[in-house]
Parts: C-alpha cells; structure tokens; sequence
C-alpha cells in the first residue's frame, strides 16, 4: 500500500487514477440498467467491436480512440436496431456482432503488424501507459456519460424497471434504449485503455449485480453499484502495485472478491432471518 501512496506522487499515475476512477463510475451506472434491463452482455459485445476498430486505426494511422468512438457507437446501435426491428434477441445480436468484429480484428492484427504492444494493450489493458491526449478524451467522454445520466435519470429509471408503465405514462421508449446504448458504447471505448477489450465488459458487469444483491431499490441501487466499482478500482490498482499484477486484472479480481463477500453476507443474513421468523 505504501508503495502505491509513492507511486500517486507521479503525475502518469495520477492521471491513471482519476481516469480509472471517472470509468470506474461510468461504468457502474451504466451496468446498472443493463443488469435491470437483462442486457449485461452488451457491454461484451461493444469490447470486441472496439478491438476489431482500433486494430484498424492502428493499422491506418489513427489514434486508437478517436478511430474507435464513432465505430464503437454506430455498432450499438445497430445491435438495438437488429433487436428491436427485426426480431432478433439481444443475445444474438450482440452474438453476431461480438464474433463478427473480434474475427475482423484478428484478420487486421495478422495482416498487418501481428498481434504488437499496442494491440496488446488495448487487449488486456494498460492504464499506466496512458497518454495525455487518450486522458483528457478519457475525460472528456466520461462526463458526457454522467453528465447524460444525470439528466435523464428519472427517464432512465423507469426504462430499467418497467417499460409497460414507461410507455404508458408517455416515455419515448426506443429514444431512451438508443440513449442507454450510446452511454455504454462511450462507457466501452474510454474503458478500452483502462481494462481492455477482453475485460471491460467486467466492469459494467460485476458493479450493478453485486449492488442489486444489496440495494431496496434503483437510487440505493446506484450509489451501492458506484461505490463498490469506485472502491474495487482504487484496490485493484493498489493491489496491482504489490503484488505485480496487471491493473485490469487487479480489478476485476477486486469485484469478484467483492462480489463473494456480499453473495455470502446477503445469503448468511437471509438464512438469519428465516431462523428467526422459524
């Protein structure tokens, strides 16, 4: 722990953590309502999309994230498209789409350079090596999506817990699945360099399904998901620098560590409870 404290001294690692940080709590919003909504997965499907896209704009010369972005965002879309109008269940499309792009990108990275750090990289994640440029683009995408959450927090609300009732009381349904597939596409794309195409879709993930097994209801729901995804990045990342482990890895380890413990405690309590009322 010591040596982390040391290391926060350094102005790259500093600029790490509050990357890591804005992502860890975009990210646990948003994996919120896709855990309410069924729809966790996308967050997977959106990670292979972004490592077929920047293995593309590696290839071509462009900055990896700005390449990725618009890519990223169109192919969100177009999985809740495929979803809504044509029949298809979020599963397959985002299966479609998943195997589709992480096949393209192994195509690019073999053809062009192979599998070099770069891509590697952004595979597994490396959070340390961000730039200047990637951090303030980072940032800059990372409010957007809290800024956005924010404002439409009601609207959200009542598209996580029942469309029925959304659609009754006059809530444009279909705006709100694209405004909740654009905020996760955005989420994926400023996470790429934190955590990785192979692991982002964690951090969407394990936040909101740990936090549901402890929250009454959606507003405790979401300071209970941005805490955890907040506290187990600072861990990981702590936890990264003693024991010589890759950040992204750390991180996830830290939510699944997480995740058990409030799996156990919940379940001890439940089992309290029905000794009690026995």
């Amino acid at each position: 722990m010591a040596g982390f404290l040391d290391a926060l001294a350094l102005p790259f690692v500093q600029r790490a953590f509050l990357v890591g940080t804005l992502v860890s709590l975009c990210a646990s919003l948003l994996g919120m309502v896709l855990v309410l909504k069924r729809y966790a997965l996308i967050g997977h499907g959106l990670a292979d999309v972004g490592f077929a896209s920047l293995t593309i704009g590696l290839a071509l010369g462009f900055s990896p994230l700005l390449f990725s972005a618009p890519v990223v965002i169109a192919a969100s879309f177009v999985i809740m498209l495929v979803s809504q109008r044509y029949g298809a269940s979020g599963d397959v499309a985002i299966g479609v789409s998943s195997t589709g792009a992480l096949a393209l990108g192994v195509i690019v990275a073999a053809r062009t350079k192979g599998f070099n750090v770069d891509v590697y990289d952004y595979m597994f994640g490396s959070v340390l090596a961000t730039s200047r440029a990637d951090a303030w683009l980072s940032i800059g995408l990372a409010l957007t999506v809290l800024l956005l959450f924010i404002l439409f927090y009601n609207r959200l609300f009542l598209v996580a817990y029942d469309e029925t009732f959304a659609r009754a009381g006059g809530v444009n349904l279909a705006f709100y699945q694209f405004l909740i597939s654009f905020l996760t596409a955005l989420t994926v794309v400023v996470g790429m360099r934190m955590m990785g195409t192979l692991l982002i879709s964690s951090l969407i993930i394990f936040p909101g399904v740990t936090a549901r097994r402890l929250a009454t209801g959606f507003r405790s729901m979401a300071v209970f998901a941005a805490i955890i995804s907040v506290v187990c990045f600072a861990a990981g990342m702590a936890g990264s620098f003693a024991l010589d482990w890759p950040v992204g890895a750390s991180v996830v380890a830290a939510n699944v560590a997480c995740y058990l413990i409030v799996l156990i405690y919940v379940s001890g309590r439940l089992k309290k409870i029905n000794r009690t009322h026995d």
